[in-house]
Order: C-alpha cells, then sequence, then structure tokens
C-alpha cells in the first residue's frame, strides 16, 4: 500500500477558501500534547475516549478495554499477566518481547515509561479511568524518547460522579474473582478519590494464575489565584502471576489450554510490587503564563521465572528499582505583533537505577549459579519548546523543537570472567512543523515530525558474549509525514481520516538466541497507512464507535546478522488491516453493547515464512441499573474463536503462539455503601 503520493492532494485543501464561521466547534480540550488548546487546533491524530465512549460494562483487567475503536491502535497479549498487555501505534511497539515499548504512557500526567523506553501499566487502576488520549505518530517534540505514539490515562479526581463509597464484585470464568472499592468526596476547596482493587483468576491456559492486588489515592486542592495541587499516592502488589509461555502450531491446535512444559516444570511467572507518588502544581497567577511542576518517584520490586531451561540458560531474572524525575514548564498565551501566539517552553529529567541479578535454575528449580550482579542507570534529560501562532481567523502554525541527552550506564559487580561494565550516551535533537485550518466547522491538518527511540537496557545486551553493552546498537529515527481531517458530522455524529508515511532507520529488531531475545538494526522500513473513525448516534438510545486501519509495514533494506536478506519482506507482528466496532442500545435504565475486532493475516517471522491468519472476535454485554446499584454481565469470544492473544516473534524454537480464551461469561455487582 503506497498512500504518500496521495498526501500533497489532500494538503492542497488547505490552500481552498474558508468560512467566515470558522470557530472552535468542540469544547474538547486535548492536554496530552503539552500545549493545551482545543482538539481542533492540534496537528496531529488524536482520539479522545470519555464518559459513553468508554465501556460501560468493563472488567477492569487489561488496557484494551479503555482504548476500544481507536484508529490506528492494536492491543494484544490481552490475557498474560506475566508478560504484560501489548501495545502498538503504526508498528511502534510491536517488537516488544514483554511490557510496551516505543510508546510514551502516562496516568495523571505522571510517566509510566522510563527513561531507556520501557513502559509497566499493571499499576493502572483501569476501573477509575475516566478518559484517555491517545496520539498516534512519532511525538518526540513534547515527549523525547520512545514517542512513536502517546497515551495519556486520566483516572476519577473526585469531583464529578457519586460522593460516597461503591463496591462492585465480579466472578466469572476461568476462575476469575474481582473485587474494587471506591470512595470520594469533593467540596468547595478540593476533591479526593480513593480506589482499592483485588484480583485473582486461575486463567484459561495451564500455568496462568494471577493474584494481584492495588491501590491507589488522589486529592486535588484548588487555592487562591486559580493554583492547583494535586497529590497522587499508589502501590500494587501482585503475588504471582504465572507464565504459561509460547506454543508451537501444532501444541497449539493439539490444545489450545496448555502450557509451554517447560513452564509448567520451572513454575514461571512473576512476583512483582510497587509504590509511587506523584505532586503535581498548577500556578496561573504568579506570572502573566501558567507555571506547571511535577514530581513523582516510584519503587519496584520484581522477579521472574522464564519459560525454558537448558544447560547454562539464564532463566530467572530480578530486579530492585527506583524511578523518578521532574518537569518544569512555563506556556503563556499573547499576541505579539498582532500575531496570536501559545508557547509552551520546559524541562524534563528523568533517572531510573536497577540493581538487577539473573541466574541458572535448573529443571528441579534449583539455583546453579549466578550470573548477573550489575547496577544500571539511565539518566535523561530534554529541553522542549513549542509555539503555535495564529494566522488569520482560521489557520495555525505550529513549530516545536526538542534536544534530548540519556545516558544508560552499567556497572558489573559479579565476579566472572568478563566485565560487562559499560556506557552508552546518545543526544538526540527532534523537531515538528504542522498546520491546521478550519473549513467551515470540520479541521483540516498536516504535519511532519521526528521521533527517535533507544534500545533499553535489555536491548542492549551483547548477543556475542564479549562483554559490554552491544557496540553496534543504535537508536532507531523516524521521520513522520501525515495529513488529515476531523469534525462533526451534523449534530449527530464525529469523523476522523489520518494519512501518513513514516521512514525509519535502524529500526530495532528482535531475534532470539538460546532462549534468550537479542536485538539488531535494520537498515531501514517504511511505514504507510490509512486512519479512520467514526463516532455516530444514529437515533435516540443508539450510539456506534468504529475505527478503521489499512496499513503496509515493510523492511526497505535489512540483512542480518546470518546474512538473510529480508527487504521488501513485511514487518512480523503486524497486521496490514485492523477494524473495531462498538455498538450500544440505551434501553432506560439498562443497555446492551456488542463490540467487534477484526485483525487481518500477519506474519511471525522476519523471513515471512510463519503466517497467521485473519480472525474476527466479538463480544457482548449488557448493565442495568435501579438507584445506585448496578448489575452487569459478558459474554467474551461469543463465536469461541481460536485465536492467538499474542504472537512471540522471532522465536527461533518455533514457540511463536500464547492462544487467546475461549468463550466466556463475566457478570458483576455495583453495591452503593452509605
Amino acid at each position: 500500500m503506497r498512500v504518500w503520493p496521495l498526501l500533497p492532494c489532500l494538503s492542497a485543501l488547505f490552500s481552498a477558501p474558508v468560512s467566515a464561521e470558522a470557530d472552535d466547534a468542540s469544547g474538547i480540550t486535548v492536554t496530552a500534547p503539552r500545549l493545551e488548546r482545543s482538539l481542533e487546533r492540534e496537528p496531529a491524530a488524536l482520539t479522545r475516549l470519555e464518559g459513553r465512549a468508554l465501556a460501560p460494562a468493563r472488567s477492569g483487567r487489561n488496557l484494551g478495554e479503555v482504548l476500544e475503536a481507536v484508529p490506528g491502535i492494536a492491543v494484544t497479549n490481552r490475557h498474560n499477566f506475566a508478560q504484560g498487555v501489548r501495545l502498538s501505534s503504526r508498528g511502534f511497539g510491536a517488537r516488544s518481547a514483554f511490557g510496551i515499548r516505543g510508546l510514551r504512557l502516562h496516568l495523571d500526567g505522571l510517566p509510566l515509561t522510563l527513561p531507556d523506553g520501557q513502559s509497566q501499566v499493571d499499576t493502572v487502576d483501569l476501573d477509575s479511568v475516566v478518559a484517555t488520549e491517545v496520539r498516534r505518530g512519532p511525538a518526540s517534540v513534547p515527549y523525547g524518547n520512545a514517542a512513536g505514539g502517546v497515551v495519556d490515562l486520566r483516572t476519577a479526581e473526585g469531583f464529578t460522579g457519586p460522593d460516597g463509597a461503591r463496591l462492585a464484585l465480579q466472578g466469572g470464568s476461568h476462575g476469575l474473582r474481582k473485587a474494587h472499592l471506591r470512595v470520594a468526596d469533593a467540596d468547595e476547596a478540593g476533591a479526593w478519590h480513593l480506589a482499592a482493587g483485588d484480583l485473582s483468576q486461575t486463567g484459561h491456559r495451564d500455568q496462568s494464575r494471577v493474584d494481584k492486588r492495588l491501590a491507589r489515592f488522589s486529592t486535588t486542592r484548588l487555592l487562591a489565584g486559580g493554583r492547583e495541587l494535586r497529590i497522587i499516592a499508589g502501590a500494587m502488589d501482585t503475588p504471582f502471576a504465572e507464565d504459561p509461555g509460547g506454543l508451537t502450531r501444532a501444541q497449539w491446535e493439539a490444545d489450545r489450554g496448555a502450557a509451554d512444559p517447560d513452564a509448567v516444570t520451572l513454575d514461571a511467572g512473576q512476583r512483582a510490587d510497587q509504590q509511587d507518588a506523584g505532586v503535581i502544581w498548577r500556578d496561573p497567577a504568579s506570572l502573566p503564563g501558567e507555571i506547571r511542576a511535577r514530581l513523582f518517584a516510584s519503587r519496584r520490586d520484581f522477579e521472574q521465572q522464564l519459560p525454558f531451561v537448558f544447560p547454562g540458560a539464564e532463566n530467572r531474572v530480578g530486579y530492585q528499582r527506583a524511578f523518578h524525575g521532574l518537569r518544569l514548564a512555563y506556556g503563556d498565551d499573547r499576541r505579539w505583533g498582532g500575531v496570536p501566539v501559545t508557547a509552551l517552553v520546559g524541562l524534563d529529567a528523568d533517572r531510573q537505577a536497577d540493581d538487577r541479578v539473573r541466574f541458572v535454575v535448573d529443571e528441579q528449580r534449583r539455583v546453579q549459579e549466578q550470573t548477573v550482579d550489575e547496577r544500571q542507570t539511565a539518566t535523561a534529560a530534554g529541553l522542549f519548546a513549542r509555539a503555535g501562532f495564529g494566522l488569520g481567523a482560521a489557520s495555525e502554525v505550529t513549530l516545536g523543537l526538542r534536544l534530548d541527552r540519556l545516558r544508560l550506564a552499567v556497572d558489573d559487580r559479579h565476579a566472572g570472567s568478563v566485565d560487562d561494565s559499560g556506557s552508552r550516551t546518545f543526544t538526540e535533537p527532534s523537531g515538528g512543523l504542522g498546520i491546521t485550518r478550519q473549513w467551515g466547522e470540520q479541521t483540516l491538518y498536516a504535519n511532519a515530525t521526528t521521533a527517535f527511540e533507544s534500545p533499553t537496557f535489555v536491548e542492549l545486551a551483547d548477543p556475542d558474549g564479549g562483554g559490554g553493552m552491544n557496540p553496534d546498537l543504535e537508536p532507531q529515527r523516524a521521520v513522520n509525514r501525515e495529513v488529515g481531517a476531523r469534525g462533526p458530522l451534523g449534530d449527530a455524529a464525529r469523523w476522523e481520516l489520518a494519512l501518513y508515511s513514516v521512514r525509519v532507520r535502524n529500526e530495532l529488531i528482535p531475534f532470539e538466541r538460546a532462549g534468550r531475545d537479542f536485538y539488531e538494526n535494520a537498515g531501514s522500513t517504511r511505514r504507510e497507512g490509512v486512519e479512520a473513525g467514526l463516532d455516530w448516534a444514529p437515533a435516540a438510545g443508539w450510539s456506534l464507535r468504529a475505527a478503521l486501519t489499512a496499513a503496509d509495514y515493510r523492511f526497505v533494506d535489512f540483512e542480518d546478522r546470518e546474512g538473510n536478506d529480508y527487504g521488501g519482506n513485511e514487518l512480523p507482528g503486524l497486521a496490514r488491516w485492523r477494524g473495531e466496532l462498538v455498538a450500544r442500545r440505551d434501553l432506560g435504565p439498562g443497555g446492551l453493547a456488542l463490540a467487534a475486532r477484526y485483525q487481518g493475516r500477519r506474519f511471525a517471522d522476519n523471513a515471512n515464512e510463519v503466517r497467521v491468519g485473519p480472525r474476527t472476535v466479538a463480544d457482548l454485554r449488557a448493565h442495568w441499573r435501579r438507584g445506585g446499584w448496578r448489575l452487569f454481565a459478558a459474554v467474551e469470544n461469543v463465536a469461541d474463536v481460536d485465536y492467538p492473544a499474542n504472537i512471540r516473534v522471532n522465536n527461533d524454537a518455533g514457540y511463536y503462539f500464547e492462544p487467546a480464551p475461549g468463550r466466556a461469561l463475566r457478570v458483576g455487582l455495583a453495591i452503593p455503601l452509605r
């Protein structure tokens, strides 16, 4: 699919006449771009979900529930709590062997993404999420490293919704047991919100049990002069989340509930606990513009038994992590020489310190030797500036610049034959130019942006075992070009459309050796596609959200370490076609919903020899309210489709597939507590 030749045709629309009535047609405000403005003024592909756009009967177990029907976003691995959900935007993030890579994630304005580019979302209380903003495409200018897309999650503060307390209970297939308690209150001086949850389930496969608890508290104080102070604290404890591992195609077809035999032998899985806290300050009174600041800190203790075993296999890992940082920013909105200008300048500084160990464990689960004892530190600093310039009544140009410096260092404290100490420093500039133009109530935009993504500590491991960090592995760098449009269709619908072309140099590509993932750079890749979204209320009581993505992700120039030439092949793990549909019917005190997801065929390897066919999965949901009580139920995977929930890309032993659960039932009850 070649969409870039179409972009100049669409960009020609920006020279067309504009109605004198061009105004802000919506009260929606976008906060993720760090230059607060109405959605219509932002020159990028952005989607915001809140209120009725979020599933009313969601289970609160995986991130996909709050990202339904967002164009360009793929969510996989929704059911393996030990490896974590996979999230990709325009192909960024698809390479991840575990967790999330290539995208920036924030929770209530605080980062979930580490300086080295890794993200974990197991600390997010998804039951409390009330709004989600998603920016697709490279966005390093406002965010820095690993910004192939941005997801900004917002949880309840206590200002809206009923005061008091509510307890929600759920149960269902595969031993699901879940409880969630919410307490909130508000007055003229501010609000507070407390939530706590407990989840356990046996899982749909052998070796897939999970037991997890989390709690989150926030309070917002409204002070004189419009100043605002928000304090947030959270904790997560996962005593165990088992890992059933991947299966070969033959194993999957024989029994989709099976686990990798090595995973059972070793009792593979993880345990983790984390505590975090943050302070966010907003001051619009001390200076002509607005001062914003944030401070945060977190600590994480983690241990994981990996699902493979052979002589010398380094199959147990652990770390203790400290992550903290700050952001200072100043924004102003005024006229300069008769031109309206909205500007933001700021500084980001983050630090990550991991005390990491690795062991060899045998078939009897006995530790044979320790192979790694090292301290890993990542220090990141970024300076950024972004400004929007009004051009007449209906157009605006946005410029952005950023400079990042990232230092990754390893201090090897293990008395082995090879010293793995070393460091890598990356200094990366980023830039962006965008333009928006109003055509009546419709918004047209175009942009060109750059982004970079560094290798993470895990990815910098040297596959040749020479000691230190892999000296040949470089950050990947992307150039994104995009045009799009969005706006209302009468009073009952909103639409969005984006066409993009991304070129990436030094794409980071995984390969597996002796059960462990390593990484190398491809020469270059290209991503081209179309993203379309529709939010429509065709009649009273009916609503529909739909998203369609058609894309082509390919290696342009890539010869791997063994001399295999994959130029022209599709990038593994990515489908050319994806679609989602959520249709709802309100029925007085209750409602029904159908959610369907389609994913086209894809490949599991660079050679494009292991093909994964297309699939469509549908869920049915229902809810009913009476007073403050709410009853809800869902049938997931109604048609009992047998499909992989995740693909382990380029697995050298053929264990590519993690089967998804079949048909499953879930019921719940929310009870007001007075």
